[in-house]
């Protein structure tokens, strides 16, 4: 797909009516001829987005100077005490705040041991830190990442908000169809249909 295409549909939902506040920019993939029965099939994929849409909240498990450099990095840290205290319910309401979950090797089975069955099924188990690491990249990293996981053969997927340029919502669309179109198995030919839209606006076709 041409990148002009791509610009062209951004600015045909930016000219759609505003509301009262700043709506998201969203990405609809529709695919075709696909059966996710098959694992084979199912697209679980994180995209590093060109431009950054929002800051994520990150929570990072750790003690010691992992936890000071993940203070410092902007991170919520969480250490090995309050870890052991977590029940089920703060577990969820952890999972819930929280977009995604580093963890600092030495507390991985800790982690797995309080918060496995919370955060697995949600798909938020966290991204190991070794030791001596500067956790600054990896947050970096995890700030302009988009989570594409096909649990239906409709995809969405964020890549935007209104007060962003189109060039740039146009580039993050582009990289998360490139993400999808790779890791199908007949490539574009799997796919129907793309839309965009606003949070509370009409949908756009692009293709």
């Amino acid at each position: 797909m041409e990148a002009e295409e791509l610009v062209s549909a951004v600015e045909g939902v930016l000219g759609t009516k505003e509301r009262g506040f700043v709506e998201s920019i969203d990405l609809c993939i529709n695919l075709k001829n696909v059966d996710l029965k098959q694992p084979k099939n199912r697209i679980t994929v994180d995209v590093v987005l060109p431009k950054q849409i929002k800051k994520p909240k990150i929570a990072v498990f750790a003690t010691g100077e992992a936890a000071m450099k993940s203070k410092a990095a902007g991170a919520d840290v969480i250490d090995a005490e309050e870890l052991k205290k977590m029940d089920k319910k703060t577990a969820r309401a952890l999972a819930q705040k929280y977009d995604y979950f580093v963890a600092d090797t030495a507390l991985m089975a800790l982690v797995g041991k309080s918060l496995g069955t919370i955060l697995g099924p949600r798909g938020k188990m966290p991204q190991p830190l070794p030791p001596a690491v500067d956790p600054a990249p990896i947050l970096e990293r995890l700030a302009k990442i988009a989570r594409i996981k096909s649990k239906t053969t409709t995809i969405w997927v964020n890549v935007g908000r209104r007060d962003m340029a189109a060039r740039d919502i146009a580039e993050n669309a582009a990289a998360v169809l490139k993400a999808v179109e790779t890791r199908l198995e007949r490539g574009w030919q799997n796919i129907g249909s793309v839309y965009l839209k606003t949070t509370m606006g009409p949908a756009v076709k692009v293709m």
